[in-house]
């Protein structure tokens, strides 16, 4: 389960995907395909959390991960590059971007 914290060494990384009501559901079975066989077994995975919007046009992941670089090395095996390609073609768009946490409140 990801934890939010501030001023942690971990690397958080927030995904969009924008697609159609009708290739929400696909997408969706294709990204838990790819956390459970792949994704959450590379070096540096902590959790993720998958979101997706009322109108199912949109999917959010927040992933956190131990360091940048094991984000950034998964994102450079073959396995992932594959699974990319596929995800692509069933979005509009994707665009995964690091963050560090800047403040918690509750």
């Amino acid at each position: 389960m990801p934890q939010i914290k501030a001023n942690t060494s971990h690397q958080t990384v927030i995904t969009t995907f924008e697609m159609t009501p009708g290739t929400c559901q696909d997408l969706l079975d294709e990204l838990t395909q790819a956390y459970e066989q792949f994704i959450s077994h590379q070096p540096g995975f902590i959790a993720v959390g998958l979101h997706v919007n009322d109108a199912q046009t949109r999917i959010a992941s927040y992933s956190q991960w131990t360091r940048r670089e094991d984000f950034q090395a998964m994102l450079r095996t073959q396995e992932m590059r594959t699974r990319n390609r596929r995800i692509n073609e069933m979005c509009k768009s994707f665009e995964p971007v690091m963050y560090d946490v800047a403040a918690i409140f509750g």
